[in-house]
């Protein structure tokens, strides 16, 4: 059986090298003449690797890109496989804007494609690990070893080794203020890739940043004076938003929305569910509700959706990041008894 392992494994690998090549074979065929993904238009060919990326290279760059997603509407990112045509596509790009450490696929086309102007989006801000399930987030510095103010320290020398944060919980579009940070580093790359247009762009930066204030202070307002601190939900991505505003993500899953609990968690979970007073669990628009339903229906909880934003389609409550957080927060304030 292990050898039988081992030969899938290297057929697994040699697909991959294939799909490479034949990618890269057909960049060189295409695109000679220094073709861009934004075609003859003129403007910065950005590959955003999923939906996050692709909304702050729309909002910060405006009229002056032209914006492609890796990952369509309604695609689990976490599933996606990258296609030969995908891997040109990001050889051709004059930007390529991704958050390694979410999408395996991604990080390896990201890595033969050798674009220049290569954004980790992960390097713009602090990660932190929230654990690979599902517990109580609390004393992150005490439990994992992380000194807040030695990491801000070694930031500029090690530029976050993501080898040794493999466990870095990588959501953290879902917190507000970690979403701005990313923004001014996306405004300060694209300005870098294209200057004839930097000043638009640190204006877009700055707009942008501004309503990412806006939506950190309607959590903070809306999420105080609440019944309980406790959510329940089936994909652990909410530990930076559970961290911002002082509230206890428990996960029915890990990081990894596919992964399923074990018994022994769900017993934790109707346990914690009445003795915190939670009343939701929680489930997402591209993932199954199954187990959230099972949960909900033996705790005789209610369930409700509370997005991860990892993509838009038609069933997402809102149009984009800035209305889905809103609707995000507006089921956390019914959830948690917040007046």
């Amino acid at each position: 059986m292990s050898v039988m392992n081992a030969h899938r494994r290297l057929i697994s690998t040699a697909a991959l090298a294939g799909a490479v090549t034949l990618g890269l074979t057909a960049l060189s065929a295409c695109s000679s003449s220094g073709a861009t993904n934004a075609g003859s238009d003129g403007k910065l060919g950005v590959t955003a690797s999923f939906y996050p990326m692709e909304f702050l290279a729309k909002e910060i760059g405006g009229g002056h890109v032209s914006v492609t997603s890796l990952t369509k509407p309604g695609v689990e990112p976490h599933d996606l496989e990258i296609s030969p045509q995908q891997t040109a596509q990001l050889g051709e790009s004059d930007v390529v804007l991704y958050l390694k450490g979410l999408q395996p696929a991604v990080d390896e086309a990201v890595k033969q494609a050798g674009v220049k102007n290569t954004v980790d989006a992960a390097t713009l801000t602090e990660l932190e690990d929230h654990g690979t399930a599902v517990g109580h987030d609390h004393d992150h510095a005490d439990e994992h070893g992380h000194d807040e103010s030695a990491h801000e320290d070694g930031h500029a020398a090690d530029e976050h080794d993501h080898e040794a944060d493999a466990a870095a919980d990588p959501h953290i579009w879902l917190d507000p203020v970690k979403y701005a940070e990313v923004a001014r580093g996306v405004g300060k790359a694209l300005a870098k890739a294209d200057p004839d247009h930097a000043a638009d762009y640190e204006k877009n930066t700055e707009t942008l940043v501004g309503k990412l204030d806006e939506l950190d202070k309607a959590y903070e307002d809306g999420l105080k004076n609440r019944a309980t601190d406790t959510f329940i939900t089936t994909h652990s991505a909410f530990g930076y938003l559970a961290e911002r505003y002082g509230l206890d993500q428990e996960g029915i899953a890990g990081l990894d929305p596919e992964s399923e609990p074990s018994p022994a968690r769900m017993k934790d979970l109707h346990e914690i569910a009445e003795k915190e007073k939670a009343t939701t669990v929680f489930f997402e628009t591209l993932a199954s509700d199954k187990t959230a339903k099972t949960l909900a229906k033996d705790t005789g909880l209610k369930t409700d959706v509370l997005d991860p934003l990892e993509g838009i389609n038609d069933k997402s409550q809102g149009g984009d990041y800035l209305e889905v957080m809103r609707s995000n927060l507006k089921n956390l304030q019914k959830a948690l008894g917040a007046k």
